[in-house]
């Protein structure tokens, strides 16, 4: 019973995933409804097969709080899908500060970006406009759907629209 399984809220928007036995489970107690399952794909007990879960909602409303995505290197370097963003590359990465602090520039997703050792070092105690290196995206607040998606590497074409891809 290997794999994710999106859990969606009642109002069908994204929570977290789980694993396959989770959903089955909250499946079986009622706690949850199937709402779209893997073709040709069941879970088996002596007596009986089930739907291999691949999208459940729960039966009842959940509140959360707002989920802010904590800032740390790791995050920052999967928000910029472990890139360098001034020149592209995938090797040597640090995390660099668009606005120098020397200058007030702030610990904040929108100052923080990946960056190469050799790129880190051109760039120096400067803004990227100042050292002619425009930055290949501009630095945003990821969202918690992004890190579902992001988390587990491979997406289901089922799980999309859940998670406002299409």
């Amino acid at each position: 019973m290997n794999g994710h399984v999106l859990v969606l809220n009642n109002d069908y928007r994204a929570l977290t995933t789980c694993s396959v036995e989770r959903a089955v489970v909250l499946v079986f107690l009622q706690k949850a409804e199937l709402v779209e399952s893997i073709p040709d794909r069941y879970v088996r007990s002596p007596t009986a097969r089930y739907p291999f879960p691949s999208i459940v909602r729960l039966r009842t409303y959940v509140r959360v709080p707002y989920k802010r995505v904590m800032i740390t290197r790791k995050n920052i370097l999967r928000r910029d899908r472990f890139r360098c963003q001034y020149c592209g590359c995938r090797e040597k990465l640090t995390v660099d500060h668009v606005k120098p602090r020397s200058q007030g520039g702030r610990d904040t997703w929108e100052n923080l970006v990946t960056a190469c050792t050799p790129c880190n070092n051109k760039k120096g105690n400067r803004k990227p406009e100042e050292a002619a290196m425009p930055l290949v995206r501009k630095p945003y607040r990821p969202s918690h759907v992004m890190f579902i998606r992001d988390y587990i590497g491979i997406l289901h074409e089922a799980w999309k629209p859940y998670l406002f891809l299409k």
